[in-house]
Protein backbone atom coordinates (compact mmCIF):
# COMPACT_ATOMS: atom_id res chain seq x y z
CA UNK A 1 0.00 0.00 0.00
CA UNK A 2 1.55 3.00 -1.01
CA UNK A 3 1.95 5.46 1.80
CA UNK A 4 -0.13 9.25 1.22
CA UNK A 5 1.82 12.37 0.43
CA UNK A 6 2.28 14.68 3.56
CA UNK A 7 2.57 17.55 1.03
CA UNK A 8 1.19 19.29 -1.95
CA UNK A 9 3.24 21.69 -4.35
CA UNK A 10 1.58 23.55 -6.75
CA UNK A 11 3.10 25.89 -9.60
CA UNK A 12 1.60 29.23 -10.65
CA UNK A 13 -0.24 29.98 -7.57
CA UNK A 14 -1.83 32.67 -7.86
CA UNK A 15 -3.10 34.61 -11.15
CA UNK A 16 0.40 36.20 -13.00
CA UNK A 17 -1.03 39.93 -12.30
CA UNK A 18 -1.54 39.43 -8.65
CA UNK A 19 1.56 37.20 -8.14
CA UNK A 20 3.79 40.26 -9.88
CA UNK A 21 1.87 42.24 -7.45
CA UNK A 22 3.31 40.56 -4.09
CA UNK A 23 6.60 39.85 -5.78
CA UNK A 24 7.24 43.77 -6.45
CA UNK A 25 6.52 44.97 -3.16
CA UNK A 26 8.23 42.06 -1.45
CA UNK A 27 11.18 42.80 -3.34
CA UNK A 28 11.19 46.41 -3.62
CA UNK A 29 9.32 47.90 -0.83
CA UNK A 30 8.40 45.83 1.46
CA UNK A 31 10.32 46.88 5.24
CA UNK A 32 12.02 44.31 6.22
CA UNK A 33 13.26 43.21 10.24
CA UNK A 34 16.98 41.76 11.37
CA UNK A 35 16.57 38.59 13.30
CA UNK A 36 19.17 36.83 14.88
CA UNK A 37 18.85 33.30 14.55
CA UNK A 38 17.21 30.68 12.05
CA UNK A 39 15.49 27.99 13.05
CA UNK A 40 16.49 26.42 16.66
CA UNK A 41 20.33 27.88 16.22
CA UNK A 42 21.33 31.00 16.99
CA UNK A 43 25.13 32.70 16.08
CA UNK A 44 26.89 36.00 14.58
CA UNK A 45 26.64 34.17 11.24
CA UNK A 46 23.08 32.54 11.48
CA UNK A 47 20.48 35.71 10.60
CA UNK A 48 17.48 36.26 8.05
CA UNK A 49 15.01 39.18 7.87
CA UNK A 50 11.50 39.08 8.92
CA UNK A 51 8.60 41.01 7.91
CA UNK A 52 5.44 40.14 10.34
CA UNK A 53 2.08 39.99 8.59
CA UNK A 54 0.37 38.28 11.76
CA UNK A 55 1.10 36.89 14.97
CA UNK A 56 -0.19 36.40 18.10
CA UNK A 57 -3.55 36.98 17.55
CA UNK A 58 -3.14 40.29 16.07
CA UNK A 59 -2.51 41.31 12.05
CA UNK A 60 0.59 43.34 12.32
CA UNK A 61 1.35 44.57 9.03
CA UNK A 62 -0.30 46.99 6.78
CA UNK A 63 -0.03 45.17 3.89
CA UNK A 64 -1.67 41.96 5.66
CA UNK A 65 -4.81 42.70 2.50
CA UNK A 66 -1.71 43.35 -0.34
CA UNK A 67 -0.23 40.27 0.84
CA UNK A 68 -1.87 37.51 2.91
CA UNK A 69 -5.52 38.15 1.45
CA UNK A 70 -4.66 36.92 -1.92
CA UNK A 71 -3.57 34.13 -0.41
CA UNK A 72 -6.16 33.17 2.09
CA UNK A 73 -8.54 34.01 -0.94
CA UNK A 74 -7.07 31.13 -3.20
CA UNK A 75 -9.31 28.26 -3.62
CA UNK A 76 -6.55 25.57 -2.65
CA UNK A 77 -5.96 27.49 0.74
CA UNK A 78 -9.02 26.56 3.43
CA UNK A 79 -8.42 27.39 6.69
CA UNK A 80 -10.16 27.70 10.35
CA UNK A 81 -7.69 30.08 11.93
CA UNK A 82 -4.33 31.55 11.42
CA UNK A 83 -1.26 31.15 13.87
CA UNK A 84 1.32 33.06 11.91
CA UNK A 85 1.85 34.53 8.42
CA UNK A 86 5.29 36.01 7.93
CA UNK A 87 7.66 36.92 4.82
CA UNK A 88 11.10 35.53 5.57
CA UNK A 89 14.08 36.89 3.61
CA UNK A 90 17.72 35.13 3.73
CA UNK A 91 20.58 36.66 2.22
CA UNK A 92 23.15 35.03 -0.09
CA UNK A 93 25.84 32.73 1.24
CA UNK A 94 28.65 31.25 -0.57
CA UNK A 95 27.59 27.72 -0.73
CA UNK A 96 23.38 26.87 0.39
CA UNK A 97 23.33 26.43 3.98
CA UNK A 98 20.60 24.00 5.18
CA UNK A 99 19.37 25.67 8.58
CA UNK A 100 18.35 23.28 11.67
CA UNK A 101 15.12 21.24 11.58
CA UNK A 102 12.45 22.30 13.22
CA UNK A 103 8.64 22.53 13.81
CA UNK A 104 6.51 25.40 13.72
CA UNK A 105 4.54 25.18 16.85
CA UNK A 106 4.19 22.18 19.25
CA UNK A 107 0.43 21.98 17.85
CA UNK A 108 -1.01 20.13 15.35
CA UNK A 109 -1.39 22.71 12.62
CA UNK A 110 -0.59 22.85 9.08
CA UNK A 111 2.50 25.57 6.81
CA UNK A 112 2.54 27.25 3.61
CA UNK A 113 4.97 28.29 1.82
CA UNK A 114 4.96 30.64 -0.85
CA UNK A 115 8.02 30.80 -3.03
CA UNK A 116 8.69 34.74 -3.81
CA UNK A 117 11.96 34.33 -6.27
CA UNK A 118 13.44 31.62 -7.99
CA UNK A 119 16.97 30.44 -6.34
CA UNK A 120 18.82 27.43 -5.67
CA UNK A 121 17.41 27.39 -1.93
CA UNK A 122 14.81 24.84 -0.74
CA UNK A 123 12.71 23.23 1.65
CA UNK A 124 13.58 20.06 3.09
CA UNK A 125 10.73 18.02 4.49
CA UNK A 126 11.07 15.11 7.31
CA UNK A 127 11.54 12.89 4.95
CA UNK A 128 14.05 14.24 2.93
CA UNK A 129 12.05 15.39 0.14
CA UNK A 130 13.54 18.76 -1.28
CA UNK A 131 11.20 21.38 -2.58
CA UNK A 132 13.14 23.72 -4.65
CA UNK A 133 12.45 27.61 -4.95
CA UNK A 134 10.35 28.27 -7.69
CA UNK A 135 8.72 31.43 -8.28
CA UNK A 136 5.00 31.46 -7.63
CA UNK A 137 4.88 27.98 -5.96
CA UNK A 138 3.32 27.05 -3.43
CA UNK A 139 4.00 24.08 -0.66
CA UNK A 140 1.48 23.09 1.56
CA UNK A 141 2.67 20.95 4.27
CA UNK A 142 2.59 19.79 7.68
CA UNK A 143 4.72 22.05 10.04
CA UNK A 144 3.92 20.23 12.64
CA UNK A 145 6.66 18.00 11.66
CA UNK A 146 10.15 18.74 11.29
CA UNK A 147 11.06 20.63 8.07
CA UNK A 148 14.45 22.95 6.94
CA UNK A 149 14.78 25.90 5.26
CA UNK A 150 18.14 26.89 3.17
CA UNK A 151 19.55 30.20 2.26
CA UNK A 152 20.35 30.57 -1.65
CA UNK A 153 23.79 31.09 -3.22
CA UNK A 154 22.56 31.48 -6.96
CA UNK A 155 20.51 35.22 -6.12
CA UNK A 156 21.30 37.93 -3.90
CA UNK A 157 18.42 36.60 -1.67
CA UNK A 158 15.92 34.05 -0.73
CA UNK A 159 12.43 35.15 -0.24
CA UNK A 160 9.15 33.22 0.75
CA UNK A 161 6.05 33.90 2.68
CA UNK A 162 5.03 31.48 5.39
CA UNK A 163 1.80 30.96 6.75
CA UNK A 164 0.62 28.53 9.93
CA UNK A 165 -2.60 27.70 10.12
CA UNK A 166 -5.35 25.54 11.69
Amino acid sequence: MKKKKDYEVIDNFLPEDKFKEIHNFCIHEMPWYYKCGTALRNGPDLFHFRHSFYEDNQIRSTSFDKIINPILDHPKFTYYGLLRAKGNLYTQTKEVFEHDNHIDFPIPHKGFLLYINTNNGFTILEDGTKIESVENRALFFNSGKKHRSTTCSDKHIRVNININYV
